[in-house]
C-alpha cells in the first residue's frame, strides 16, 4: 500500500521532558496505520518567544502512513489527543502562546500537503523560523525540501549556533 511520510515535531520542558517524549514516541508508535520510520537525536533547545523558562527537549519523528486511512486533520487530531492524554494543557493567555509545557507535538509536515485552514496549516507555518525543528529534520531528512529548500538550506538564513546537542537561538 502507498504510504505517506508525515514529519511530527515533539518537545517538552519538564522535570521529566524525557520520559514525556519517550511517552509520546510511544504514543506514535501506537497509532493505527501507521509506522514510526525514523527519529532524530534530541537537542537542547532555547526557549523561543518566552524566554523566561526551561530549555526544552525537542525532536523529529517521521511516520510513514496508509494514504487510504488517515488525512492530514485526522493526524492532527490524534495528536492533540495524544498531547492531551500526556498533560497538555493549553494556557487561555495568547501571552503564554510558547509558554512552558508538558509535551508539544507539531504536524510539521504530512507529504507534499498544503493547507490553510483554521485548523490545519500544513507546512507548519514557523518551522522555517526555528533552528530547533529545522537542525533534527536535517538529521532525519537531509534531502527533503520545504517550499523549495532543504532544512539546511533554512538553517543558513537563521541566526543560530549549536553546542554538542544544544541548539541556540
Amino acid at each position: 500500500m502507498p504510504a505517506t511520510l508525515a514529519y511530527i515535531c515533539l518537545g517538552s520542558n519538564t522535570p521529566d521532558a524525557a520520559a514525556r517524549m519517550d511517552a509520546a514516541l510511544q504514543g506514535l508508535r501506537g497509532l493505527p496505520h501507521a509506522g514510526l520510520r525514523v527519529v532524530s537525536p534530541r537537542y537542547e533547545t532555547e526557549p523561543q518567544d518566552y524566554a523566561d523558562q526551561p530549555w526544552f527537549l525537542n525532536q523529529i519523528a517521521a511516520l510513514a502512513l496508509t494514504d487510504d486511512f488517515w488525512t492530514p486533520e485526522e493526524l492532527l487530531r490524534a495528536l492533540l489527543d495524544l498531547e492531551q492524554r500526556l498533560g497538555r494543557v493549553r494556557s487561555p493567555d495568547p501571552a503564554l502562546r510558547y509558554g512552558p509545557r508538558a509535551i508539544d507535538i507539531d504536524l510539521l509536515l504530512y507529504g507534499e500537503e498544503r493547507r490553510a485552514t483554521e485548523f490545519c496549516t500544513l507546512p507548519h507555518p514557523r518551522m522555517t523560523q526555528r533552528a530547533f525543528v529545522l537542525l533534527p529534520l536535517r538529521d532525519v531528512a537531509p534531502d527533503l525540501l520545504i517550499d523549495g529548500r532543504t532544512a539546511a538550506g533554512h538553517l543558513e538564513k537563521l541566526r543560530w549556533h549549536c553546542e554538542g546537542y544544544r541548539i541556540f537561538q
